[in-house]
């Protein structure tokens, strides 16, 4: 079993910036991917960025060029960096992991996380 913790959420102004932590725990496997989902109210969960076990990187065009997904194997961290935060961006955001980077982009991972918010104001 896998546990997930994510932290960093808040409040930010439009053009600010925040990053997302998550800390995974427990059975990981050898080699996994993670991503980052998010939920705003009234909407469905939506896919918005995702890593490969060896770093290999996919985002949401929503969010590419202003978002970047990183990771620490060593630590079992992933990150989001948010930069140029827009209100749109104002979500729950899930962290999740997985066995491939394909499970986990499609929203089909092993393990969800429990949210963090975040709100962008305008």
């Amino acid at each position: 079993q896998v546990q997930l913790v994510e932290s960093g959420g808040g409040l930010v102004q439009a053009g600010g910036s925040l990053r997302l932590s998550c800390a995974a725990s427990g059975r990981t496997g050898s080699s996994y991917a993670m991503g980052w989902f998010r939920q705003a109210p009234g909407k469905e969960r939506e896919f918005v960025a995702a890593i490969s076990f060896s770093g290999g990187t996919y985002y949401a065009d929503s969010v590419t060029g202003r978002f970047t997904i990183s990771r620490s194997n060593a630590k079992n961290m992933v990150y989001l960096q948010m930069n140029s935060l827009k209100p749109e961006d104002t979500a729950v955001y899930y962290c999740a992991l997985g066995p491939t980077v394909v499970r986990v982009r499609a929203g089909a991972p092993d393990s969800w996380g429990q949210g963090t918010q975040v709100t962008v104001s305008s």
